[in-house]
């Protein structure tokens, strides 16, 4: 038996130094992720164009883009706890495949905002893969890598800027279906990829218990409802923009939707290539002056951003800075998570944690949409980001700081 067992690590301890191994996973990983969020962010590009299509309201046209927001936050939960049992080889080709159904419908179906609403609210699935590839990516790195490798991973969010890019050029020119087309074949090959390719660790831990039993534990964990919070500033700050800024350029500043939609592909690719560096500080330095900084820069940048000063050069300034800042703290959150949260439970806290920075992404368009329609102005709203950034680096400062300690010593040997 002894024997049997020793062949069977020494098996798995080949397969993981198999020359560039772990580097495969992370790059199948990522561009699964990449691909899923290119489909969840869809809708966000076309929002000036439905807002006169279908008449809409600021308030209606924010709740348009809101809705998978939401959904893929809460998705994430249960994702991340079945990709705890399941693995990523199973499950990112079958949130891949389901994600193709909402893809297509509303590419060739939904004509009203209750239409759009219906595929929306299922096209957030593709909003949940983060779960699953974050625990996927953790358990091929050692802890001294795993900042970066992470932040690499999460740089899949990259996704949103390729919407931004593609989907108001690409339907302009071969007709308003032929985005959603061309992403529902991507995410077709891709799980075919995923499937081929991909392979969970034999040796990776998986927590006991039913998926309540473990949410439970998993939720009474002191850091998940830190690390929650943290992200839900980072991240959500990022999809609010993400989704929301060609609206408030388009509002604000009389922009057309491609200007606005480039312009918005400029701060998502920007917060996309922070995402790595941010993990790679981490695994140099430590998470939390990462995070200190880059709180405290939302936090004066946001102000000066509800100033509406002229566009060009103060307020496209403000927005890149928050776009590094933001990125760089997306990718510290999670350097925590690997060094806080037991190896077992990565994935399920990684899905509460990411819910929470999707909902975080949930709430701004709202807000901005309503304040705006009441007041006419942007102010209130960049003035709440602040105030949110501000509470989040007193949080770091403090409370995260102490259990980050905590953390790091139980870790030594």
């Amino acid at each position: 038996m002894a024997d049997a067992a020793a062949r069977a690590r020494n098996r798995q301890g080949a397969a993981t130094r198999g020359p560039g191994r772990p580097a495969v996973m992370l790059t199948v990983a990522t561009v699964g992720f990449a691909a899923t969020f290119w489909a969840w962010a869809l809708l966000s590009p076309l929002g000036a164009t439905l807002r006169e299509q279908l008449q809409l309201s600021s308030f209606q046209q924010s709740l348009l883009v809101a809705v998978p927001v939401v959904v893929g936050s809460l998705g994430r939960i249960p994702v991340g706890a079945l990709a705890d049992r399941l693995g990523a080889r199973r499950m990112f080709p079958a949130v891949a495949l389901l994600t193709v159904l909402p893809v297509l419908y509303l590419g060739h179906v939904a004509h009203s905002l209750a239409g759009y609403l219906v595929g929306r609210f299922f096209l957030g699935l593709g909003g949940t893969t983060f779960a699953i590839g974050v625990p996927f990516v953790n358990s091929w790195f050692p802890p001294a890598r795993r900042g970066l490798a992470l932040g690499v991973f999460g740089a899949g969010m990259g996704g949103t800027a390729i919407s931004a890019f593609t989907t108001v050029q690409l339907a302009k020119t071969f007709g308003p279906s032929f985005p959603f087309d061309v992403v529902a074949v991507v995410l077709v090959v891709f799980a075919v990829l995923a499937w081929v390719v991909l392979r969970d660790r034999q040796d990776r831990a998986i927590a006991p218990g039913t998926m309540w039993t473990r949410l439970r534990a998993t939720l009474r964990l002191p850091a998940t409802l830190q690390l929650s919070f943290l992200y839900a500033v980072a991240f959500g700050g990022f999809v609010a923009f993400s989704v929301y800024l060609p609206t408030y350029l388009v509002s604000a500043y009389q922009l057309d939707t491609t200007d606005a939609a480039l312009r918005t592909a400029g701060f998502v690719v920007l917060a996309v290539a922070m995402r790595p560096v941010g993990g790679w500080l981490s695994d140099r330095f430590d998470p939390i002056p990462v995070l200190l900084s880059a709180f405290g820069a939302t936090t004066l940048l946001a102000v000066v951003a509800g100033a509406h000063l002229p566009l060009l050069p103060a307020e496209t300034i403000a927005f890149l800075g928050m776009a590094a800042a933001l990125g760089a703290a997306t990718g510290a959150v999670f350097a925590l998570v690997a060094r806080m949260v037991p190896a077992e439970r990565v994935g399920l806290v990684t899905g509460v944690v990411g819910a929470a920075g999707g909902l975080g992404g949930f709430f701004p368009p709202l807000v901005m949409g309503l304040v705006h329609g009441l007041t006419s102005s942007y102010l209130v709203g960049f003035v709440l980001l602040a105030a949110t950034s501000a509470t989040a680096a007193a949080a770091t400062a403090t409370a995260v700081r102490r259990r980050a300690s905590v953390g790091a010593r139980a870790a030594q040997p």
